[in-house]
C-alpha cells in the first residue's frame, strides 16, 4: 500500500488565522491519530492581502520599504524576494489595513505608494515581479502608482493633478515619458482574482467602491473621473479584464506598464513550486475562512483542487464556515469539507478558537481519509 503523503495548501482563515497558522494547526490535529505522518506545507494566497507572507513561507526573503500610504502618511511595507523574482502586495502599501478604523477616503486614497514598492523591488534587482491586487483603500485608476514611477499628470493649468480618483476628473494631460527605464525590461505579472473592467455596472466603483467608504454620489464622481482618465490614457482600454482589480490599479498596470494579466492562484501556484510539491502528496488538504459562492470564483481552494483534481489526487477542504452544498464541492473537486461551525456554532467563539477547532477538524480527516 502506497505510503500517505499530505499536503496542506490552504489559505488564511481571515480575521483569526495566517496561512501559516491553519497549515501548522492541520498537521498537528492530523498527526496526533497518525503520529509521524508525512505532511508537506505549502500556504498559499491567491494575490490579495496574505500574498507575501505566502512567498515568506515558500522560502522567499522578506524585504521592507517605508513607502507612502494611501492617506499620504509613511507605512512600512513588505515584498518578498527570491533571486530576480519579486512577490509585491499591492496592499502591504495601499490597503484597507492602513486605515484607521471607521476612516475612509473614496475620493482622495492614493496607490503611490504601490508604485513605491515596486520600485522597490526594482531596486533590489527584479526582473519578475508578481504584482498582487486586492485589498485596496483606493480607487485611483493605479494614477498614484504611476506617479511614484515616474509619471505625470497635469491638470489645464499645468499643474500636477491632486491624488486620489476624484482629482482625475481634472486630468488634462498624461506624460508617461519619465517612467522608470528598468520597467521596459521587467516581466510584470498582473495577479488578481478578479476580472472587472475599470468602469460602468461591473467597474472598480461600482462593485467595490463601498467597502472604501463612497457614497452612491462618490461612486458617480469616481466612475466619471476613471471614465475621463481612461479617454486620455487610451481609447477602448477601460474593458480590458483585470483594469478594474484593486480600484483600477490594474488599469493602470495593464496600460502604462505592459503588465499581463494571469488569475492570481494560478500565479502563486507557480511561483510558490506546487506542481513539484503536489506531485509528491497523495492527499491535498486546502481550505480558506469561508468556502462560498465566491471560493468558486478564482479563490486559493478553488485553484488548489482544480490541479490537484487534474493530476488525480484526491482534495478535502477546511473552512470556518461552509455555505456551498454537496454538488458544488464536488463540481470544484473537493470531495469533503469540514467546518470549524459544525464544532462551534457560535461563530464569534469559532474564529476565537479556531487554533484548536482546527486541530480537531484535522483529527476527523485523518479517521477519515488517512487510519488503517
Amino acid at each position: 500500500m502506497e505510503t500517505a503523503r499530505v499536503l496542506v495548501a490552504a489559505d488564511k482563515f481571515k480575521g483569526s488565522l495566517t496561512a501559516v497558522e491553519v497549515a501548522e494547526r492541520v498537521t498537528a490535529g492530523l498527526r496526533r491519530v497518525v503520529p509521524g505522518l508525512a505532511v508537506e506545507t505549502l500556504p498559499v494566497a491567491d494575490g490579495g492581502d496574505g500574498t507575501v507572507a505566502g512567498a515568506v513561507a515558500a522560502g522567499f526573503e522578506r524585504r521592507e520599504a517605508r513607502v507612502t500610504g494611501p492617506l499620504g502618511d509613511p507605512v512600512t511595507a513588505a515584498y518578498a524576494l527570491r533571486g530576480d523574482t519579486a512577490v509585491v502586495e499591492m496592499a502591504e502599501a495601499s490597503g484597507l489595513q492602513h486605515l484607521p478604523d471607521g476612516v475612509f477616503a473614496p475620493l482622495t486614497a492614493t496607490t503611490y505608494g504601490s508604485g513605491e514598492l515596486l520600485k522597490a523591488a526594482l531596486e533590489a534587482g527584479a526582473t519578475t515581479i508578481v504584482f498582487g491586487v486586492g485589498g485596496s483603500a483606493t480607487t485611483d485608476g493605479g494614477a498614484g502608482m504611476l506617479a511614484a514611477l515616474g509619471a505625470r499628470f497635469l491638470d489645464a493649468d499645468g499643474k500636477p493633478v491632486a491624488p486620489g480618483g476624484g482629482p482625475l476628473a481634472e486630468l488634462a494631460e498624461a506624460d508617461l515619458s519619465g517612467l522608470d527605464p528598468r520597467l521596459a525590461d521587467v516581466d510584470l505579472i498582473l495577479a488578481s482574482d478578479v476580472d472587472n473592467p475599470l468602469t460602468g455596472p461591473k467597474g472598480a466603483p461600482e462593485v467595490y467602491g463601498r467597502q472604501k467608504g463612497a457614497s452612491e454620489e462618490d461612486i458617480a464622481v469616481l466612475d466619471a473621473a476613471l471614465t475621463h482618465y481612461a479617454s486620455i490614457l487610451g481609447p477602448d482600454t477601460a474593458a480590458l479584464p483585470g483594469a478594474g482589480a484593486a480600484g483600477g490599479i490594474g488599469y493602470g498596470a495593464l496600460v502604462a506598464l505592459g503588465a499581463r494579466f494571469r488569475p492570481g492562484i494560478e500565479v502563486m501556484l507557480d511561483v510558490l513550486g506546487f506542481a513539484p510539491a503536489l506531485a509528491r502528496a497523495t492527499l491535498v488538504i486546502t481550505g480558506e475562512g469561508s468556502l462560498d459562492e465566491q471560493t468558486l470564483h478564482g479563490k486559493a481552494p478553488a485553484g488548489v483542487a482544480s490541479a490537484a483534481r487534474a493530476a488525480g489526487i484526491e482534495v478535502v477542504a477546511v473552512c470556518g464556515r461552509l455555505a456551498l452544498p454537496p454538488e458544488a464541492l464536488e463540481k470544484a473537486g473537493i470531495r469533503r469539507a469540514y467546518a470549524l461551525a459544525d464544532l462551534e456554532p457560535d461563530p464569534a467563539v469559532s474564529m476565537a478558537q479556531a487554533g484548536p477547532l482546527l486541530e480537531r477538524a484535522a483529527e476527523s480527516i485523518a479517521r477519515d481519509f488517512l487510519a488503517g
